[in-house]
């Protein structure tokens, strides 16, 4: 996945992520319209399908809602990329199939820089200033999460090659 970088600060919380005043919906669609409203207005106006939000530490914390990475997910951003993620975020964006990288020096990546992550070599890029980084490596079956496009596509994957359920 390569994408143009957004910059947001430590402590983005869910209420920031997606406004608790769209939670009455859970059309993806009607959600992604609102991400990241609060922090910025004018934000999904200004970003594109495959950009890469990086963000300081403790992404996500606040409510357990799904809704923040659905939203996310549904408006186009390919990946999140922060020094620390908020456990409950964690879990919810691989369990919806949004990927999310944790990288202490994500404080050097600026905004507007183009970054491609290289999940099988567990490397980010930032090819406008020519650096690369290590990320933390995810697990295994978090990254099949991810593949198959969330929990419940993985789990209706598994159940048909099992001959469990039709697709």
């Amino acid at each position: 996945m390569q994408g143009k970088v957004w910059k947001f600060g430590d402590n983005i919380d869910t209420d920031l992520i997606i406004a608790a005043r769209y939670l009455n919906t859970s059309d993806a669609s009607e959600l992604a319209k609102h991400v990241m409203e609060d922090e910025d207005p004018e934000f999904v106006n200004k970003m594109q399908a495959g950009d890469i939000i990086v963000a300081g530490e403790n992404f996500g914390c606040g409510s357990s809602r799904e809704h923040a990475p659905i939203a996310l997910r549904q408006a186009g951003i390919s990946a999140i990329i922060a020094p620390s993620f908020a456990r409950i975020f964690y879990r919810n964006a691989f369990n919806m199939g949004l990927p999310i990288f944790e990288l202490p020096g994500a404080s050097e990546i600026a905004e507007g820089d183009t970054v491609r992550v290289d999940m099988a070599a567990g490397e980010i890029i930032n090819v406008s200033q020519a650096k690369t980084y290590k990320f933390t490596p995810i697990p295994e079956f978090m990254q099949e999460l991810v593949d198959a496009g969330g929990l419940i596509a993985y789990a209706k994957k598994e159940m048909a090659q099992k001959g469990k359920i039709g697709l």
